[in-house]
């Protein structure tokens, strides 16, 4: 009881100090992120960052295709999951796996 009684003590403090430092202030800080958000150089590194995602995101998928497929055939699960056959899930014994 006391956890949530200074929890919403703190709440309420927050709010208050949020509310005094008003709308001004949150015009100011906008207006800062926005600057540094629409800067040539952070606008220049964001498109760079994005093209990078687009390309190396099919690898990546690809390559993560191939290492769960790896590791199915270890485990002896061979591509059948809960769906693959009948509802039943094959579980590997330690001494089944090499």
């Amino acid at each position: 009881m006391r956890g949530r009684i200074l929890l919403v003590i703190g709440f309420g403090a927050g709010y208050v100090l949020g509310a005094k430092a008003g709308r001004q202030r949150y015009e100011q800080i906008a207006s800062a992120a926005d600057k540094v958000w629409n800067n040539p150089t952070v606008k220049k590194q964001r498109h760079e960052v994005q093209h990078m995602v687009e390309t190396q995101a099919p690898k990546l998928v690809e390559q993560a295709k191939g290492v769960a497929g790896d590791a199915m055939s270890k485990v002896g699960g061979k591509g059948k999951g809960r769906r693959g056959n009948g509802g039943t899930t094959e579980i590997a014994r330690p001494e089944d796996v090499s």
